[in-house]
């Protein structure tokens, strides 16, 4: 019988499957606990409490709290930008502005939760920008290249990098501003008054788009 090699490298660890049920249950109880505590006093051992399950269950199939989290917000995500193509620029912007609607007050309340730790914590910055920021990053990309490609926008327009800045703010500086979350007619309006006129795109053109 022949012995392994000192330097055989071991076998990697298996991550065992859950259910996509047992999940979401898991995903629910680290917003919920989020919610409760904010992210600095959220503890895997917490999440384990109160999803019934072992923390190690937790490690072994996420890693760490960061990676937990971000994983949890992408899942409550309600629609994607990676999703929208309605074959104009107006339409796509519309139909993103509608999208970043649906996650208005759910995705605000979160984000004041994580509060500070997403400028502080850099492990939990680069997990959310992975799982939620460049996702949706690429999809403004695409939505902009599409434009380009029929000539409804000049390749290198300066306001394109503003785009993601604009929309996403507003959404969610208008619950400090307003007291009200913004929802899908207001963050529409803010497309067809503003970022619309800064593409140069003009009235007309708006009103013809879905």
């Amino acid at each position: 019988m022949t012995s392994p090699t000192p330097d055989a490298a071991p076998a990697p660890a298996r991550r065992s499957k859950i259910t996509p049920e047992r999940e979401r249950q898991l995903y629910d109880a680290v917003l919920e606990q989020l919610r409760e505590d904010g992210y600095e006093a959220l503890t895997m051992e917490k999440i384990a409490a109160r999803a019934i399950c072992g923390k190690s269950t937790l490690y072994r199939q996420w890693k760490t709290k960061p990676q937990l989290v971000a994983a949890a917000l992408r899942a409550d995500r309600r629609g994607t930008l990676a999703a929208v193509d309605t074959g104009t620029l107006v339409g796509d912007l519309r139909e993103a502005a509608r999208i970043a609607a649906c996650t208005s007050g759910r995705d605000t309340r979160l984000m004041q939760a994580l509060g500070h730790a997403v400028l502080s914590d850099e492990e939990l910055k680069a997990a959310l920008r992975e799982a939620l920021v460049e996702p949706e990053r690429a999809a403004f990309d695409s939505i902009v290249e599409r434009a380009v490609a029929r000539g409804e926008l000049a390749p290198g327009h300066p306001a394109v990098e503003f785009l993601p800045a604009q929309l996403m703010g507003v959404l969610r500086i208008r619950p400090v501003l307003e007291g009200r979350y913004a929802d899908a007619e207001y963050l529409v309006r803010f497309v067809d008054a503003c970022l619309l006129p800064a593409l140069g795109v003009t009235p007309s053109e708006a009103h013809r788009a879905p």
